[in-house]
């Protein structure tokens, strides 16, 4: 039996392809909580109204970036494989995460701390859109052949 035609191995991918979808969105909606009520005066300086607008906007500026790593990720998981590419997704999630709560102050560097931030939230937006794309292909291409739908919105409800 190949391992695609393996229930075992069916199940694992699906289970691990949600984990990895569960664990990306926790990370890229984390942010959403932060920029309401912390990211605002941190990164934008004084105005309170317009520091939190601006904080949301990067927010959306992660959503924006989504398309662009499905696009990419998705170029290069067909050519290397998907498990490579949700390796790198994670990876970069992770650290673009990490960076951003590494990150200086308004107060600190002024203007390079909105600056970075918007990078780091680019960087974010292109490993979810990434990582969920390849998530739910490889789930897909490793389901049993009756129960492909299935499989394919699995990853979607983490």
């Amino acid at each position: 039996m190949s391992r695609q035609n393996n229930p075992a191995h069916q199940r694992r991918t699906m289970v691990a392809s949600t984990v990895g979808t569960v664990m990306e969105w926790y990370d890229f909606n984390l942010y959403g909580l932060a920029s309401a009520l912390v990211f605002g005066p941190l990164f934008f300086g004084a105005s309170s109204t317009g520091a939190t607008l601006a904080s949301f906007a990067t927010f959306a500026v992660g959503f924006a970036a989504r398309p662009i790593g499905g696009v990419i990720f998705g170029h290069i998981g067909d050519r290397i494989g998907r498990k490579y590419v949700l390796l790198i997704t994670m990876l970069m999630m992770g650290l673009a995460t990490a960076l951003v709560g590494a990150l200086p102050t308004h107060a600190t560097i002024g203007v390079w701390a909105p600056i970075l931030l918007i990078v780091l939230r680019i960087a974010q937006g292109i490993a979810v859109g990434g990582e969920f794309a390849g998530a739910t292909l490889l789930t897909v291409e490793n389901a049993p052949p009756g129960r492909r739908g299935l499989y394919g919105a699995i990853p979607a409800m983490g």
